[in-house]
């Protein structure tokens, strides 16, 4: 055999085929599941390859669950965040509790286990919000602690049209009070102990503020309660009414906060724009579109849930056990 005359034939792989796609209900598209075809595929490297091919898919399913790719460490997960979205950005003007990693990377709300958080999309109570979330399964919790889902165009055209044209001609109104021991303080909420920087940040954010006696702070901002994804056109139910209405509070604690405060010192409460009170009967079927377009999936150790923060809503169970979920950010937008 002439070995001078053999040529070795070129095989190409799409970096594609290197991955294999499901839905995790035949029924529901939303996550898709993105797991590797073949051993040893790494993450990052694959996904800085394809960052294309992830991006139509985020936007066609609005949230991707990449699974059994081992990623291990904080770091390989920031890493994969930078390689789809760029730089991460830092979770500025807090309204839930949560703890810095490292770098820009963030413990998922540390809220008590026995707590449940609504669905919600991150930071649709301002004027500036992420378009990527993802949030990484450290550890998993013994039982629940899942984080559901939810297609927000769905839960758009779910909402009766004449509640949702009240609610996109009247805006919300959200209000906060810091510094009385109960909710974030404001100097948690701004990451910072000068008054002048909260000043310099809510001026540039189109909030109005207030210093009141005692250290306290409170805010308020008229927000968007639908807003337009910029690459789709789609409209989109954006807001956190529901989360910060007093209504969404379990009524023994609501008794004892109305016990000691006024409605217009209350940590955190929305109204319509105008200042007119929320129904809460309104904001009940609100919760119940929701959940009518609840997805719930029990996270795997080593799982990444990337999310385009206006396609999708997310939550969070009750759990038992230790449960790690990390959460990294990317994209900053100004919505209109």
């Amino acid at each position: 055999m002439n070995l001078k005359a053999f040529k070795r034939k070129s095989i190409t792989v799409s970096s594609e085929n290197l991955v294999t796609t499901n839905f995790l209900e035949p029924d529901k598209q939303l996550p898709l599941a993105i797991q590797p075809a073949v051993d040893g595929l790494n993450l990052v490297s694959w996904a800085s390859s394809n960052r294309d091919w992830i991006e139509r898919q985020l936007i066609q399913y609005g949230g991707l669950l990449f699974r059994n790719f081992k990623i291990n460490t904080h770091s390989e997960f920031a890493n994969f965040m930078q390689a789809i979205a760029g730089e991460l950005i830092e979770y500025s003007y807090r309204s839930t509790p949560r703890s810095q990693v490292d770098g820009k990377i963030y413990t998922s709300t540390e809220y008590p286990p026995d707590q449940s958080i609504p669905l919600h999309n991150e930071m649709a109570y301002s004027l500036n919000w992420p378009m990527k979330i993802a949030f990484f399964c450290v550890k998993a919790a013994e039982q629940g602690g899942e984080t559901p889902i939810a297609d927000s165009r769905k839960v758009f055209k779910r909402i009766d049209p004449i509640i949702k044209e009240r609610f996109i001609q009247k805006k919300i109104l959200y209000v906060r009070n810091y510094g009385q021991g109960i909710d974030l303080s404001w100097e948690t909420v701004f990451q910072t102990n000068d008054k002048a920087k909260v000043e310099a940040y809510c001026q540039s954010a189109g909030i109005d503020f207030t210093w009141l006696d005692g250290n306290k702070l409170r805010t308020s901002q008229v927000c968007q309660a639908v807003a337009t994804h910029p690459q789709t056109g789609d409209s989109i139910w954006f807001n956190q009414a529901h989360l910060f209405h007093i209504s969404s509070l379990k009524a023994e604690v609501r008794q004892s906060l109305l016990a000691i405060l006024n409605t217009d010192e209350l940590p955190r409460n929305s109204y319509y724009g105008d200042g007119s009170e929320m129904e809460s009967s309104v904001l009940e079927e609100i919760q119940k579109n929701y959940e009518q377009e609840t997805v719930t999936f029990s996270w795997q150790e080593g799982d990444i849930l990337l999310l385009d923060n206006m396609l999708a809503a997310h939550g969070r169970k009750p759990f038992t056990g230790a449960r790690k979920v990390l959460v990294g950010m990317a994209e900053p937008y100004t919505g209109q």
